[in-house]
């Protein structure tokens, strides 16, 4: 067994004042232990649907990705920042990324590509204030015509400020934020209304934005109602050591991400030794891999600095490497744009014209972060074997027969004869695109530079 160092140990139990949202921000993350053959989501934040078509047909089919989250599509209120996405003011498809027309043709090209579509779904409030939404719709706090009235929004009409009160989590307003009464029957109706309203147009998932402040009884019923209630679904419900309401409770719903997951890569590659990663997981008390989503960064942790993010360089490569080559969970990987302001919106409003421009960081086709996605969907199955570390930020590990990965996080270069199970022969590394042989017994020499890994797998045996 790995030693699990006291510093990652108390990195997992960061409480909810670390997690405070600033006035006007929706919370938002990702999770998704995801079905199928291909578990990993591509998590394209504040992209619009057009661009999403076009990186489904380009890059996410391609690479194996098996499903595309896209930002909440619900008409919401207006304003640049990014997070007036999560502040809803009628369930029409009418906000920044697209319209109805153009959502639809998003899920049918990504459908062609071998993409599935899960959609960032904000059911726990309405707006923060009173205007004309992005489709035209005028509404005031607490009431929002045609969709909901006073009468179906919770009594508690202020902020929630003690996560040791269930009542006060799940009845009173996330950062100032109209709170839905999902005890309601009719409330229950429009919101399982909309969502089946998407579940019409092809939508294979849903990620549910901010579950923890929601009964698990109150979504478990809104499922119920759903024409597909056994679709993906996927809920954010962030731990907080003591809290009272624990990310376990939502399990009996569908899965559940992890942030303590993401929480201790970080501490672990900025402060640690990669070589505690040996039984990382349940090992370390997280909740059971095959109901669990995990992440390098979202949107809202790489901006609170909870995570690493694009502005760590390597390590954050290099996390992206290592979960995506670790059977635990399953992934989303980030991809979002560079940023300053932590309230600035995407660049223009979602088009994105090409990768690597206007800020677009595009995690999702970085080759180091791309290849790996094929390297899992060939590994799937597989147990760890082989694992090897020099007790500080080297390490390398099979996965049985199919896959092998090795990752330098040191600052010098390793060279080094691994052992690995993999059948001889030719193999391409996918980080690099150069050739590596295996021998007969399995072994072969490889130079790793500082900050980089080298990547086998029994799907990439030439390099194109």
């Amino acid at each position: 067994m790995a030693r699990r160092p006291l510093s990652a140990a108390l990195a997992l139990v960061a409480g909810a004042a670390a997690l405070v949202v600033p006035t006007g921000f929706g919370a938002g993350a990702a999770q998704a232990a995801a079905p199928g053959d291909k578990d990993v989501t591509a998590v394209m934040f504040e992209w619009k649907f057009n661009s999403i078509a076009k990186a489904c047909t380009d890059t996410l089919g391609p690479a194996g990705y098996g499903y595309v989250q896209v930002s909440p599509p619900q008409e919401h209120i207006q304003g640049p920042q990014w997070w007036t996405s999560y502040q809803p003011v009628s369930y029409k498809i009418a906000g920044r990324l697209g319209d109805r027309a153009a959502f639809s043709a998003m899920v049918n090209t990504c459908h062609s590509a071998g993409v599935k579509v899960v959609v960032d779904s904000v059911i726990n409030h309405m707006s923060a204030g009173s205007g004309t939404g992005t489709g035209g719709s005028a509404y005031t706090k607490y009431d929002y015509p045609g969709t909901y009235s006073g009468f179906d929004l919770n009594d508690c009409q202020s902020e929630i400020v003690n996560y040791g009160d269930r009542g006060n989590v799940q009845n009173c307003e996330l950062v100032g934020l109209a709170d839905l009464d999902t005890g309601e029957d009719y409330v229950r109706g429009r919101i399982a209304g909309y969502l089946n309203d998407l579940l019409s147009l092809g939508v294979d998932g849903f990620r549910i934005d901010a579950a923890k402040h929601m009964p698990a009884a109150d979504l478990a019923n809104i499922k119920s109602r759903l024409t597909k209630p056994n679709v993906y679904w996927k809920q954010e419900v962030i731990y907080g050591a003591g809290e009272a309401v624990s990310p376990s409770e939502y399990l009996g719903n569908g899965d559940v991400q992890e942030f303590r997951y993401a929480r201790s890569l970080k501490q672990v590659f900025l402060n640690e030794n990669l070589a505690y990663l040996k039984n990382f997981g349940e090992g370390w008390g997280f909740m059971e891999s095959g109901k669990t989503g995990v992440f390098v960064d979202n949107h809202d942790t790489e901006r609170n600095g909870e995570t690493l993010s694009y502005k760590n360089g390597s390590a954050y490569t290099l996390a992206n490497v290592f979960m995506l080559a670790w059977p635990y969970g399953s992934p989303d990987v980030h991809s979002g744009y560079e940023f300053s302001d932590h309230n600035a919106g995407p660049p223009a409003g979602g088009q994105v014209n090409a990768c690597y421009s206007d800020g677009w960081k595009c995690q999702h086709a970085w080759r180091e972060i791309s290849s790996m996605v094929g390297f899992r969907n060939a590994a799937r199955g597989q147990a760890v074997t082989g694992w090897w570390d020099n007790g500080g930020d080297q390490i390398a590990f099979g996965r049985g027969s199919k896959a092998y990965v090795a990752i330098n996080h040191e600052g010098s270069a390793l060279t080094r004869t691994f052992q690995t199970s993999l059948p001889a022969g030719a193999y391409c590394d996918v980080q690099s695109g150069r050739s590596v042989n295996v021998d007969g017994s399995g072994r072969f020499t490889a130079t790793l530079g500082s900050g980089t890994a080298v990547a086998l797998h029994a799907n990439a045996r030439t390099c194109a």
